[in-house]
């Protein structure tokens, strides 16, 4: 974990003020924060299931997670304003890094037939978004205590202005982008 920040401020700021010609150390994108959000459709039959959520996104993040609520009212869904539908932790600082390194070098090589993630998932603004389908790949999930595989959604928000920026940024890290 301290190897990626040490690399992060020696040769990812040089290799990236090469490419993209910045005149200031400053204009460097960095990574801001990572928000970890896991939406619990069953939530609103059964609240067990939702402690259940938080319980292993707190020990994927080792943070504590907060619950998310329901904007609106969805009459089809049998969801009422303010309902607990899911959970989510934001990462800054040393965990950032830390969940960061977890990720990329021990998570997604677990994943099954893995070829890279999206290198499109690109939101215009130099974040991205990767979708875990299963909890699992994380080393610290125990598999007898999983009730139900659920899936989570990885946020990685930088200071990039561009998604060539945030792409060059996320690959100096180690991110397996798909050729």
């Amino acid at each position: 974990m301290a190897r990626l920040k040490e690399t992060y401020l020696k040769e990812i700021v040089d290799g990236m003020t090469k490419k993209f010609g910045y005149k200031n150390v400053m204009e460097v994108p960095k990574l801001d924060k990572i928000v970890i959000n896991m939406g619990v459709g069953e939530a609103k039959d059964n609240a067990k299931v939702l402690e259940t959520a938080v319980r292993d996104l707190e020990i994927i993040a080792g943070q504590k997670a907060v619950l998310t609520r329901a904007k609106k009212s969805v009459a089809n869904f049998k969801i009422r304003e303010g309902m607990p539908i899911g959970c989510k932790v934001t990462l800054r600082g040393e965990k950032m890094y830390e969940f960061a390194d977890r990720l990329i070098n021990l998570a997604l090589p677990r994943v099954r037939d893995f070829r890279g993630v999206n290198p499109n998932a690109f939101d215009g603004r130099g974040n991205y978004a990767l979708g875990i389908k299963e909890q699992l790949i994380f080393p610290e999930i125990e598999y007898d205590k999983v009730d139900k595989v659920r899936g989570m959604d990885v946020i990685f928000v930088t200071t990039a202005k561009t998604d060539e920026e945030a792409r060059e940024l996320l690959a100096q890290f180690g991110m397996p982008f798909k050729k």
